[in-house]
C-alpha cells in the first residue's frame, strides 16, 4: 500500500475500526438513507458511539425520514472527507431511541436550533443507527504519490495505481 495518510498527517494503516471511527468522528456530517422508501439521501449530523456499535442522529417526528422507519429496512450512512482521502458506507437497522440520558449527552447548541421548543420539544427524536457492516476507502492525501502511481500505470500498462485501501468491517451484533 503506499503512502496513505490523511490530511492531518496521521497514518491510515492503522486498526480498521479506528480509521472508521477516527475520520467519521472529524466531520460534521453524512447522507443518511433508508432503503426502499423512494427517498433520496439526507445530509444529517451524526454521534459516533464505538462502545455501542452505532451511529447516533437528533431528527424531527415530522420528517419524512423519520415516518419511513421501520425496523425491517435497511439504512446507509455515507461519510466522505472534505479532501477526498476518506469515504464510508455503513449499513444497519435505524430506530427511534427513548433513551433520554443518551439524548441529553447529545443535545447541543446546534440540534437546538432546528427546534422551536428546545431539547423537550415534542418533535425531537433520537435515533440509533445499529451499524452492521461498514465499507471503507482510504486513499492517499498526496499529490506527489498519486501523481506517481498514475504515472507509473501510464508507462506500465499492465499495472493498476496503488493510491489507498479498501476493506470491509462486518460489526458484531451481539452487542
Amino acid at each position: 500500500m503506499p503512502d496513505t495518510t490523511f490530511t492531518d498527517g496521521r497514518p491510515a494503516d492503522t486498526d480498521h475500526l479506528d480509521t472508521l471511527f477516527y475520520q467519521a468522528e472529524q466531520l460534521r456530517f453524512g447522507m443518511l438513507g433508508i432503503e426502499g422508501v423512494g427517498q433520496h439521501m439526507q445530509p444529517m449530523s451524526h454521534h459516533m458511539d464505538r462502545a455501542d456499535q452505532a451511529i447516533w442522529f437528533i431528527s424531527s417526528a415530522d420528517t419524512d425520514l423519520v415516518q419511513a422507519i421501520l425496523p425491517s429496512r435497511m439504512t446507509q450512512f455515507c461519510l466522505v472527507s472534505p479532501d477526498g482521502a476518506f469515504q464510508a458506507c455503513i449499513s444497519g437497522r435505524l430506530s427511534v431511541s427513548d433513551d433520554e440520558a443518551k439524548l441529553d449527552e447529545l443535545w447541543s447548541f446546534a440540534s437546538a436550533a432546528w427546534f422551536e421548543g428546545g431539547r423537550r420539544d415534542a418533535k425531537v427524536r433520537l435515533l440509533r443507527l445499529a451499524m452492521e457492516q461498514a465499507s471503507v476507502w482510504v486513499s492517499t492525501s498526496s499529490s506527489l504519490t498519486f501523481g506517481i502511481e498514475m504515472l507509473k500505470s501510464a508507462i506500465l500498462k499492465d499495472r493498476q495505481p496503488e493510491l489507498g485501501d479498501h476493506f470491509f468491517i462486518a460489526f458484531d451484533r451481539q452487542r
